[in-house]
């Protein structure tokens, strides 16, 4: 969008709120181009997107919340929408519907005009709807509604204009009149609203007492945290509940419920009208298939196995590029400096600190996280990745977890760095938690290298394959085990198919760099000063000493050799560094030689499930903070000992 020059520009926030996949993040990249920053919600790792623009000389700023089907407090995103509406901050809600689901959709419409906010309603996939014989009278909708209601297309940007011209009318508007519902119900909340406004309950202004009084009819256990004094109404809440249910046969929510979607049902009557259905058309053939009890299936791993091939094959190229191109670049430093007089531990650390840092987070960057967001983002733009949920919904609730906890599981086995990114597609916390726990201990490719290096080599491929089966268990066994200890709820999958379509370029485009620039700014400075800090106890000699420190862990508890130390240390940095240090502090690269086939199977179980490397451990600080962080690392560590010392103590049984 251009600015009016010489024109005074005003501020104003708007907030855009609407379910899943109605074309909400179109909207959003539509009105502010690049100019966009994602952070968490205080307190909550549930992310809110924020941008501007200018129009007509005012100075918008935009805010995306997450995607929601109701304003509940069923989920973390729930919760998060609602508290950001009720803080006062925006102005104005944008609410994106879509047009082929106008009654589902206007269930959320109905709570946000209950709560008193100002709103203008955005209705997208107009033609879409119309395709399908749906054919919506937007000034009667919009009458019905008593809001504005502006037809537009996210993708094109049609009626964009016209939406924001509304959004700074409606800005100073008075709030729109919520629909009227039965006789015994709005009795109820006249009386009850009526006791919020005469007695002082600790309630901000800008909170509707209607809207209050709902919420303690539906049992809302947030609204009685946040203001305790509400309990006084105690004794009056509980006689009209059971009053409802009386005469309704019904808990006082579904009776709530069923009022709104009467309402919705009479307006959505009122305004559109259901022309004959059409043939059905090669994209609903389509969608069948890929739902398919069997061809689904074969079609999931095609596509998964697809990605899964094309981000490591190709990554593992452009890897291969970057390493080649930065090992030239640090001989030629090395030359540049060891001709300007700088050698000695001044030289390393520069180099094998620094450098080497700056190559190993970018290698890791545009290799893999760069091309699993673009992956990602077409797999979203498509409407495929709800099916493949859908699909493997059953599988995942073994662990507690839902269909699209398959997603980062699998990219585990790539690279642990986008699987923990990835785990902010689940639903609540204790679901990302549980997620973010057990990606760290799915052997990532360079973990492979050690486990086809040694297991493969030396043990025999059956053993090697026992070793990835070993770590299948694992992973299920601490997964149930987290799902049960840990506090908190875990959702069912509950989620609407978007319709097949093609991606655009450009939105994937744009998507992908929103979500890849926060590593880069954030996880490559994290890399960067661990590898410069394992360089320095190299260079000042500890290293040889923690090693040594290391002895009574790695000889006297597990039973390998002392030297494993450094491949524990340099672990950390790259998981592929592990062999390639230890045998170069044993100066052999035969294994054999300085371990038993014992030895051999714990050092390689012990490295598979220990603690994540440093590029990992910056992604786990971006989604987790610190405290969860430290908890993942440490767990990790357990697990790997006492699994490592079981295989120890087993083996040494039978061997």
């Amino acid at each position: 969008m251009v600015a009016e020059k010489d024109v005074e520009q005003k501020d104003i926030e708007i907030a855009l709120v609407g379910n899943p996949n109605v074309g909400k993040s179109m909207l959003f990249n539509q009105l502010t181009g690049l100019n966009q920053s994602v952070g968490n919600y205080p307190g909550k790792t549930v992310e809110i997107a924020r941008g501007t623009l200018v129009f007509k000389g005012f100075r918008i700023e935009v805010v995306d919340l997450p995607g929601i089907y109701s304003l509940s407090a069923f989920s973390d995103e729930e919760v998060v929408a609602r508290d950001y509406i009720l803080s006062g901050s925006p102005g104005l809600i944008v609410n994106i519907i879509d047009a082929m689901a106008l009654e589902r959709n206007l269930y959320l419409t109905l709570q946000l005009m209950e709560m008193g906010v100002r709103l203008v309603l955005a209705l997208n996939f107009v033609e879409d709807a119309k395709k399908k014989g749906i054919e919506i009278d937007v000034n009667s909708l919009s009458r019905e509604l008593g809001i504005p209601v502006i037809a537009i297309n996210a993708v094109s940007g049609l009626g964009i204009s016209e939406l924001m011209a509304a959004a700074i009318k409606y800005a100073t508007a008075e709030p729109p009149r919520r629909p009227r519902y039965g006789k015994e119900v709005e009795m109820h909340l006249s009386e009850i609203s009526r006791a919020i406004r005469t007695t002082d309950f600790g309630i901000p202004e800008n909170l509707s007492p209607e809207w209050v009084a709902i919420k303690l009819l539906e049992g809302d256990p947030i609204i009685l945290e946040r203001f305790p004094k509400l309990v006084h109404l105690d004794h009056k809440i509980k006689t009209i509940k059971n009053e409802l249910e009386r005469v309704h046969g019904e808990e006082p929510s579904v009776v709530i419920a069923s009022e709104r979607y009467s309402a919705i049902h009479r307006i959505v009557k009122s305004s559109s009208v259901l022309h004959a259905s059409p043939i059905t058309t090669g994209s609903e053939k389509v969608e069948a298939l890929l739902t398919h009890r069997y061809f689904g299936y074969l079609i999931l791993l095609l596509v998964l196995g697809g990605m899964f091939y094309s981000i490591f094959a190709i990554g593992g190229k452009i890897s291969e590029i970057f390493d080649g191109g930065f090992n030239l670049l640090i001989d030629l430093t090395r030359g540049a400096l060891l001709s300007q007089g700088i050698a000695g531990p001044a030289l390393d650390l520069l180099l094998n600190g620094i450098l080497f840092g700056v190559a190993a987070a970018l290698s890791i960057v545009v290799s893999y996280i760069l091309l699993f967001y673009l992956a990602l983002s077409i797999l979203e733009d498509t409407g495929y990745l709800p099916r493949a949920a859908f699909l493997l919904d059953s599988l995942m609730h073994k662990l507690g977890l839902h269909g699209k906890a398959f997603i980062p599981m699998l990219l585990g086995y790539g690279c642990s760095v986008p699987a923990c990114i990835s785990c902010k597609i689940m639903e609540t916390w204790k679901e990302r938690m549980i997620l973010g726990a057990l990606v760290v201990m799915i052997p990532c490719s360079a973990r492979s290298v050690i486990i086809l290096g040694v297991a493969a080599e030396y043990l025999g491929f059956a053993a090697a394959m026992g070793i990835y089966l070993l770590d299948i268990l694992v992973v299920v066994g601490i997964g149930r085990l987290l799902f049960r200890a840990m506090p908190g709820e875990s959702v069912g999958l509950i989620m609407e198919m978007p319709r097949i379509r093609m991606f655009k370029l450009w939105l994937v485009l744009k998507k992908t760099w929103l979500n890849t620039k926060d590593f880069v700014f954030i996880g490559l400075p994290l890399i960067v000063a661990g590898s410069f800090l394992i360089e320095a106890l190299r260079v000042t000699g500890f290293l040889d000493q923690v090693v040594l420190a290391l002895s009574p862990f790695t000889y006297g508890l597990l039973g390998m050799p002392v030297a494993v130390g450094i491949s524990i240390i340099f672990g950390m940095l790259r998981k592929e560094m592990a062999l390639v240090m230890l045998a170069t502090y044993a100066n052999t690269l035969d294994f054999s030689s300085i371990m038993s086939p014992v030895q051999m199977a714990v050092f390689t179980i012990f490295m598979v499930l220990y603690m994540p490397c440093v590029a990992t451990i910056a992604a786990l600080l971006k989604e987790y903070k610190v405290k969860w962080t430290v908890f993942i690392a440490a767990l990790n560590l357990a697990v790997a000992t006492i699994v490592a010392l079981a295989a120890r103590l087993l083996l040494s049984l039978i061997f």
